[in-house]
């Protein structure tokens, strides 16, 4: 019989069980009406049934809801089969015959890997000294150096890196955060191959499109995608809730991020978040 006394010989278990522990949240809750892109269906709840419709014979009663999603609303990651060039998905696989019957054969969202990882966050705007950037404004590759310096850390192979703008404080005004007009910022096409070069494994923003979108531009060209995604198979995790990670003053942490096992989907939604061992 196993010596519940016994001390573990796991060295992740003895940390978590030998050390303060804080979990500091990276997303925002999913709720009907939050902000949505255009180009995805929106996140829809509500109840089906509710206590009372029902009533057991002991006087019990369970209530149940129906949800309703694109795989690409609230905070989510991206699958590597969420864009394609020329054709042409990550790892030179045929989109055409990867979507075939209605999902993807390769490259789902069930393939996207439970994560966690060394997270860093480069907080542009606080570099900037900004509560959050200017609509439309370019996230540049000096920018992330910056912060990088900034935060005494340096991207490596199988990180994950966070940016945050600021931009998430404008949720609660769908217009403004989406940008269609004026804009929404984000890393430019530099900035996407200064990450790629450091052989990460994902990158997020709090944004709902990750990369630069200049003002009345919308997401009629997504440049940064193409780079992650189909040129260097690096997961986009979109929609992330940066504020308390900034007022903690994260710069290095422990990521965690489990997404839906959808399988041939193109994104998932999560909850991910950074554990800091006090």
């Amino acid at each position: 019989m196993h010596n519940a006394t016994t001390s573990t010989t796991d060295a992740l278990l003895s940390a978590v069980t030998g050390s303060t522990q804080e979990v500091v949240e990276l997303g925002h809750p999913h709720f009907t009406g939050m902000p949505c892109s255009p180009n995805h269906p929106g996140f829809r709840m509500t109840l089906i049934r509710r206590h009372g419709d029902m009533v057991r014979p002991d006087g019990g009663s369970a209530s149940n809801e129906i949800i309703v999603t694109g795989g690409h609303v609230g905070t989510h990651v991206d699958a590597l089969s969420h864009v394609s060039h020329e054709g042409m998905l990550h790892g030179g696989v045929d989109a055409a015959d990867a979507q075939r019957g209605g999902k993807f054969s390769q490259l789902g969202a069930d393939q996207i890997p439970f994560l966690l990882r060394r997270g860093l966050l480069l907080d542009i705007a606080a570099l900037h000294g900004v509560e959050a950037l200017e609509a439309g404004q370019a996230i540049t590759a000096k920018d992330l150096q910056d912060a990088a310096d900034a935060a005494g850390v340096s991207p490596r192979s199988g990180d994950v890196v966070l940016i945050r703008t600021g931009w998430a404080r404008h949720f609660g005004d769908p217009a403004r955060y989406l940008g269609q007009t004026d804009g929404v910022p984000g890393p430019d096409v530099e900035a996407a191959r200064w990450l790629a070069s450091a052989g990460i494994v994902a990158a997020g923003a709090d944004t709902t499109a990750f990369e630069h979108i200049p003002a009345g531009k919308g997401h009629s060209v997504l440049p940064v995608h193409r780079i992650m995604l189909v040129e260097n198979g690096i997961h986009i995790i979109e929609h992330l809730n940066l504020e308390d990670a900034s007022r903690h003053g994260l710069t290095e942490f422990t990521f965690v991020m489990a997404p839906l096992r959808i399988v041939g989907g193109t994104g998932s939604p999560i909850r991910p978040v950074a554990v800091v061992t006090r």
